[in-house]
């Protein structure tokens, strides 16, 4: 057994787990009786995701955890997101699998220069991307998903000036529809930065019936081909309903375990990214989220996400605003 000194350089706990445990029974277990929830994001492993309580997208996640009763939230997802339920229910434990979960895009925005950058350009309404820090969102006026940032930027007058951060690519694909000229904040996720659009097109050459589902963080020659733009919750529930059998899907994999699920008849094909060595496209930091890591993590209650609360006060108002503002227009 790892002694807790060593939890905390690790960031998760590696203890070895007896054989012939039916994990996923024993996590069930153990969250009922701790009255636990457990929340995933699209983007983990298939089997995390169906064991969790709630799977979704950000700005789902994000109003689960506002709702929740649950005295114990597990954030099966990267960093920021545990930040995020922590901020709305400061009295609940959040706990999140392995600390190393990290996201590229939040850390494309470092919080020192985001605040230069915000200080640089007074007289702007700051827009931030909920895949940002604690810190950063305490720099912020609102916080938007991919699945709502249309519409919350559409609510501003016309004539505001704007800061939109950290994501460029869903910042200029925003400015593309609304029409807006936001001041954008020059960072991006790894994944959805790497998507290949010559080899999208030849996989399209190859399915000529498939239909090109692209999430936003794409660049935007990728979002030009797309027949369907949208967050991961958008691209589901397109892919769903739609009557095309065959998509090529640009976003993280880990979706793709749930568009299966929900449409067993159809074919989702991953699109690749530039790199020739991957067939798809995968975010190393989700991926670290694992059965064993999820079930020690409810065994010992750790490792627990803590806010500062001069920032966790400041960083609540533009993700209350959020909440706010979708709940008004129906999102």
């Amino acid at each position: 057994m790892i002694v807790k000194k060593e939890w905390k350089k690790l960031g998760f706990i590696n203890e070895p787990i007896a054989e012939g445990t039916d994990l996923k029974a024993a996590i069930r277990q153990m969250c009922q009786e701790k009255n636990a929830v457990i929340m995933a994001h699209y983007y983990t492993e298939g089997e995390v995701q169906d064991v969790a309580d709630f799977v979704g997208d950000s700005l789902a996640l994000a109003q689960k955890a506002a709702q929740t009763d649950a005295e114990i939230i597990v954030m099966c997802g990267v960093h920021f997101m545990g930040e995020t339920n922590k901020i709305l229910c400061p009295d609940k434990k959040v706990l999140v699998p392995d600390l190393n979960a990290t996201c590229s895009l939040a850390e494309s925005c470092p919080p020192a220069a985001f605040r230069q950058f915000v200080e640089a350009h007074p007289g702007h309404t700051v827009v931030s991307y909920v895949n940002t820090t604690a810190a950063v969102k305490a720099l912020t006026d609102v916080v938007v998903t991919s699945g709502n940032a249309r519409q919350i930027v559409e609510s501003l007058p016309e004539d505001e000036p704007i800061i939109f951060g950290p994501d460029e690519n869903l910042g200029n694909y925003i400015n593309s529809i609304t029409g807006r000229n936001m001041l954008l904040w020059k960072g991006a996720c790894h994944v959805h930065e790497k998507f290949s659009l010559k080899k999208i097109l030849a996989l399209k050459k190859e399915h000529p019936n498939a239909k090109v589902l692209v999430h936003p963080e794409c660049k935007g020659p990728v979002v030009k081909i797309a027949d369907k733009v949208g967050s991961t919750a958008a691209l589901l529930k397109f892919s769903i309903q739609d009557e095309a059998t065959e998509f090529i899907v640009a976003t993280e994999s880990g979706i793709l375990h749930e568009m299966q699920k929900a449409a067993p008849q159809k074919t989702f094909i991953p699109a690749p990214p530039d790199d020739s060595t991957c067939a798809c496209n995968e975010c190393n930091y989700m991926k670290l989220i694992t059965m064993q890591k999820l079930y020690n993590c409810l065994k010992y209650e750790w490792p627990t996400i803590e806010v500062d609360s001069e920032v966790a006060e400041k960083a609540v108002k533009p993700i209350n605003r959020m909440l706010e503002i979708s709940a008004k227009l129906g999102l």
